[in-house]
């Protein structure tokens, strides 16, 4: 216990904080890794092609959107509780943990869902979220393959709702929702990824699975579907959900892009080669011509 004491005092809080996450990561890959070789949708490989560009992203969009957030988060929190009637935040108060933990959830997931629709949707977001759906197999480290931008937009629109309306401070554990909602949608997300022949049964109604967000990924076909992280019933509300029995058989983008980290990174804004921007166009397009058919 000394060792690890002296070690948080000698380190600084980045380079610790990064062990942390290397650490993660090697937890992470032990209990994933197994699953997919035993329960494998599709055959693959832990050590595969552009798994050194996914592993930069896991640190990527650990570290920079979380700093990004601290200050805008710190503002709506303080916004909501100005804002909120005194009647509002008594009555939060008074909301037993696990009541303030689900409403938290569910709001982040309605919040989160809006914005990553928005990011399929709105041609210049969807040029940043291509990056996540450029992968053309579908295993647990695709989660963090995202670029930041797409990540603080996203994680904005599902802390908004839990933040404006109070329930960040409504209490001592109102104050942890935020990392609690960051840590379950890590969670989920990893999980929903995974290349797992997984099915849920009846819960597939209440709770996402891998089949339900491999049809997002799915190549043009429903790829502006199945929007929701954690309630796939979010998606059933607003006409996205898609949830048959068999599985997609192709995924990534009609259209290629940059392949590499650092091209990923620029060529959103247009500074690197790649056909993101053509890829924008026609996704645009497509999800015009979905929501026209429903």
């Amino acid at each position: 216990m000394s060792f690890i004491t002296s070690l948080q005092n000698s380190l600084p809080a980045w380079l610790l904080h990064v062990l942390q996450l290397a650490l993660w990561l090697v937890l992470l890959t032990a209990l994933f890794a197994p699953l997919e070789r035993w329960f494998a949708l599709h055959p693959g490989k832990l050590l595969r092609r552009q798994i050194g560009m996914d592993v930069g992203y896991y640190f990527l969009s650990s570290l920079l959107p979380a700093a990004l957030l601290s200050l805008p988060v710190a503002l709506m929190a303080t916004a909501g509780q100005a804002l909120m009637p005194a009647a509002w935040r008594q009555a939060l108060q008074a909301l037993p943990w696990w009541a303030l933990l689900l409403a938290g959830i569910v709001l982040a997931d309605f919040g989160a869902y809006w914005g990553h629709r928005l990011c399929h949707e709105i041609p210049w977001l969807w040029r940043f979220h291509a990056i996540h759906h450029s992968a053309e197999h579908m295993d647990f480290m695709v989660n963090t393959r995202a670029h930041p931008v797409d990540m603080v937009v996203v994680r904005m629109f599902a802390l908004a709702p839990v933040t404006l309306l109070g329930l960040g401070g409504a209490n001592a554990q109102g104050s942890l929702l935020p990392a609690v909602i960051t840590i379950v949608a890590a969670m989920s997300g990893f999980f929903v990824h995974a290349n797992l022949r997984c099915r849920l049964g009846a819960l597939e109604w209440l709770v996402t699975s891998p089949a339900f967000h491999h049809w997002h990924h799915s190549r043009v076909e429903h790829i502006n579907r199945n929007y929701a992280a954690t309630f796939p019933w979010i998606d059933r509300i607003f006409g996205t959900h898609h949830l048959p029995a068999e599985w997609p058989s192709q995924y990534g983008l009609a259209e290629p892009g940059p392949t590499t980290l650092a091209t990923q990174l620029i060529g959103p804004f247009g500074f690197a080669p790649g056909r993101i921007a053509d890829a924008a166009a026609i996704h645009a397009a497509d999800a015009a011509q979905v929501h026209q058919s429903r």
